[in-house]
Formats: C-alpha cells, sequence, structure tokens
C-alpha cells in the first residue's frame, strides 16, 4: 500500500512538492486532517488554526518552481519559546493573519498573549528557505506545547504517541510527540540540559543538538546561555541533514563516508552509568554487539580519573546552570513573580546559596573539563553514549531526567539520538552519537550509516496512533 503523504519523510515529501507531483494545499489538508484524528490523545500543539495552515499553503504554492526555497513547503513544528512575528511577507505576496493574535507565550502565564515583533533567528531562517511553519507563528494560530520556559520539570498534558500513558519527555515534548505521531516531519527544540535528545529517545524519533552556537539562539528565551542550544526533530537521520544544511552548519573539512570495517567507536557509559535501567542498559550493550558484528571496533572508554565523581560534575552543571537561569529570569521575577514557576523563582532567590566565587571555579573546571573530553572523542569516529536513563516513565507528572545529557550540552559537542531499539515495555530506547565539537557534518554522515546498522538490526518504527487503538501500546 502506498504511504499517505502525512507518513513520508521531510526528504520524501520535499520531491513530491518540489516536481509539483502534490500541491502544498493538498499535503498541508492530509496532515491536519490526521491532527485531527489523533490531536485529542496526543496534545502536541496548544494552539492550531487550521484555517491559517491552508492559507498559507495555498501562498506557497503560488511560488514559481524557480524561486523556491530549500525546505519548500515541508511543514515544521516550532517550539514555544522561539519568537514568531504576526506579519510575513513570502516572496513577494504579504500574508497577514486575520486576527494578528498568534503569541509566543514561553508556556508561562506572565506571556500570555505575548506577540512579537519579529522572528527568531531559526525561524526567520526557516521562512526564507520555503517551509511551512506549522506551529508558533504569528500567521498560524498554533505553537508546540513546551513545559514553563523550557525549565520546569512538569509541563502540558502531551503524551508519548507511544503510549498515551507515558511522558515524551521535556521540555521540547510538544516537538517530539508531534513528529513521533506524525503531525509534521520535522520541528525544532531546544536543549539546555536534555530537551532535544531525551525527548526523542523517549518517542522513537531522531534529532540532532548541534555544535554549542552554530544556529543562532536570538529571539529564543534564554535560560542558561552558555548550555542553551537550539537543535530539531526528525524521522530520518538524511531530514536531520537537510536542515543542519539550511542552517549553514559547516566543517572545514568535507565529511567523508568511512568503511564500517575503518570506523572505531569509543563506548563511554559516562559517571553516571549506575542510573542507567534495564532499556538503556540492554540498548547500549545490543549496539555493542551489533558494531563488532560488523567488524567495527568498539573501546571502551572512561573519563578522566580526575573527573569521573558524577556528584561532582552534576554539581559543576548546576553551579553554572543556576548562576545563569538566575539572570536569565530576573526581569521575570521583578515584572511578576507570583506567576513564575516555585523552582524558578527558588533559582532566581539563589536559594541555593551559589556564590559568585564558586561559579567562577566551576566554569573555569568546566571548561577544562570540555577541552579533555573534546580532545578525547577526536580519537574515535564517534562516541557511543545513553541517551536517557530508562524508557519513557508511566504518567506525564515527570518527564524523566538530563542525566546522560546534560555534559555533552555544556561541553558543546554535537549529538544525534538514534531511536533504533525498545525496552520491556515495547517502548523506544535510543542510544546517543557524540562528535568533536564543529564536527556536525561528520557525525550525520557517520550517523546515516550506524543508523542503517542498527535499523537492519533492531528495527524500530514510528507508531501511527490512528492505526491502533490508542492507550494498549505497551505493557504499563
Amino acid at each position: 500500500m502506498m504511504p499517505r503523504l502525512y507518513e513520508l519523510t521531510a526528504t520524501q515529501v520535499l520531491e513530491l512538492l518540489r516536481n509539483d507531483t502534490v500541491t502544498l494545499e493538498t499535503y498541508a489538508r492530509g496532515l491536519l486532517d490526521h491532527v485531527k484524528e489523533t490531536e485529542s490523545v496526543v496534545k502536541a500543539w496548544a494552539l492550531l488554526d487550521p484555517g491559517h495552515v491552508i492559507a498559507q499553503a495555498q501562498t506557497l504554492d503560488q511560488v514559481p518552481v524557480g524561486q523556491r526555497g530549500p525546505l519548500h513547503g515541508l511543514a515544521i513544528g516550532v517550539k514555544d519559546i522561539m519568537n514568531s512575528k504576526g506579519r510575513i511577507k513570502l516572496r513577494d505576496v504579504v500574508y497577514h493573519s486575520h486576527k494578528l493574535d498568534m503569541p509566543t507565550e514561553y508556556g508561562s502565564p506572565i506571556y500570555r498573549g505575548y506577540q512579537p515583533s519579529s522572528d527568531s533567528a531559526a525561524v526567520a531562517i526557516l521562512r526564507a528557505s520555503g517551509a511551512l511553519i506549522f506551529g508558533s507563528c504569528s500567521f498560524i494560530r498554533c505553537k508546540t506545547t513546551t513545559t514553563e520556559f523550557a525549565v520546569t520539570n512538569s509541563g502540558p498534558d502531551t503524551t508519548n504517541p507511544c503510549d498515551p500513558k507515558r511522558t515524551p519527555g521535556g521540555s521540547s515534548c510538544g516537538s517530539a510527540a508531534a513528529v513521533a505521531a506524525l503531525h509534521v516531519p520535522l520541528s525544532l527544540g531546544s536543549q539546555t540540559g536534555g530537551s532535544l535528545i531525551r525527548p526523542a529517545s523517549f518517542t522513537g524519533v531522531h534529532a540532532l543538538k548541534p555544535t554549542f552556537d552554530t544556529i543562532s539562539t536570538e529571539g529564543q528565551k534564554a535560560i542558561a546561555p552558555t548550555f542553551d542550544t537550539c537543535g530539531f526533530f526528525a524521522r530520518c537521520v538524511e531530514d536531520l541533514q537537510m536542515l543542519a544544511d539550511v542552517f549553514g552548519i559547516e566543517v572545514d573539512e568535507p565529511a567523508r563516508d568511512i568503511l564500517l570495517e575503518e570506523m572505531s567507536i569509543g563506548l563511554m557509559k559516562t559517571p553516571m552509568w549506575s542510573t542507567a535501567g534495564p532499556g538503556t542498559i540492554a540498548a547500549i550493550e545490543a549496539a555493542t554487539v551489533i558494531l563488532r558484528g560488523k567488524g567495527i571496533k568498539v573501546e571502551e572508554v572512561s573519563f578522566p580519573p580526575e573527573m569521573s565523581d558524577p556528584e561532582e560534575l552534576e554539581r559543576l552543571q548546576e553551579v553554572i546552570t543556576q548562576s545563569e537561569t538566575r539572570v536569565s529570569f530576573l526581569r521575570e521575577y521583578r515584572i511578576d513573580k507570583d506567576n513564575l514557576a516555585p523552582e524558578i523563582r527558588e533559582i532566581v532567590e539563589n536559594t541555593a546559596r551559589i556564590t559568585h566565587k564558586e561559579r567562577e571555579q566551576a566554569s573555569d573546571r568546566h571548561s577544562h573539563i570540555r577541552r579533555i573530553i573534546n580532545d578525547l572523542a577526536r580519537e574515535y569516529t564517534v562516541i557511543l553514549t545513553p541517551s536517557a536513563e530508562d524508557e519513557a516513565p508511566v504518567g506525564l507528572g515527570d518527564m524523566g531526567r538530563a542525566t546522560f545529557n546534560t555534559m555533552w550540552t555544556g561541553f558543546h559537542m554535537p549529538v544525534v539520538n538514534i531511536p533504533a531499539f525498545v525496552g520491556a515495555n515495547d517502548m523506544p530506547v535510543g542510544v546517543s552519537l557524540v562528535g568533536p565539537r564543529f564536527r556536525d557534518q561528520q557525525l550525520l554522515k557517520t550517523s546515516l550509516a550506524l543508523a542503517e546498522l542498527f535499523r537492519a538490526r533492531a528495527p524500530r518504527q514510528l507508531s501511527d496512533p490512528s492505526r491502533k487503538q490508542v492507550g494498549n501500546h505497551g505493557k504499563g
């Protein structure tokens, strides 16, 4: 049976749209029909106005073939901490929303109804590339759900498309769920701790957290600026590559194909390994067996002894991120602290009593570790490491911990989640591939080869909630 339009990857859809095999309006209507069938369970979107989606699609359909951008017509969701303006221009056609009431609210009552006057850098680049912004932009009344300011660990009612009794992870929960539920093939998210890689692992999709500061975070709510990183979700590595190209993520040396038998994989369980659950342990073991079965060298690598204390590493990260978050949210605290989440208020009030001296020492120490780990990664084709502690937890209150993610975010190294494995409850469990800083393109090329290898040996297919009895997937 031919796949339905909403089931196609971004790469597949783009080929149809470029050749006018299908109109963008037809594509958009197909997506909206699928959203209508499944959104009552998934709850990936906070706001949705189908009329705005169709109107934008009709406008993009009018763009001459020779003037179409590299992402022409691709539907993309955007996390609700990225600004979207209310009036846009598409190829000399000015498009207004009929109400100009498409707020970017950061998941907070403080910004209810807030209408930015300009796009975030990431949204502007997508728009200029011809994308159909399917969420969190002012000319289509919709945005992906997120936790408050992407800081808190409890969020909206968004469910995991693989099992609605479980969390999709946070804070980019809506962005991950929208891709996993086949609502859109691509979405933007952000990561300060583990808000890209962990939800990708929980929902069974691919994700790229690029090298720090390779994608501008201008127009995105700052949390901890030396950790904040913009990235994206997709259904395959090819689609991650497409977005990396659009965002101008380049390398000094062209990425090259490496024969499997010439690869060298550094297996880094990290000092946090004691927190790994059975699903993650099994996934790492299975990945290792698959790789070695193909003649790939896999070598277990430990953190240097002087930096192998998990409590010290967590404390360094906590001191830096909380100190920066305190600065980032002083404005909201002074304006309307009663409507600020209690955990954010506590950070601004510095109830942890973090001193400037402690912050300075933590930053220096963390920078030292960053250099050492980055140099260590250069000795291998990629680093193999966990994406999450285990399968997605049951319930929506606990969105999981960023135990295995925050270190790589702080080390500024690119990470790709490969959703190749399943746990005991038939839920996705991803593994992370990590590269040295600014070698994102080589990481993506290697990830493509290894994702195909894992998929052939341990297939994991995305779940279409409309084709089964939602709620009966998994064993609890």
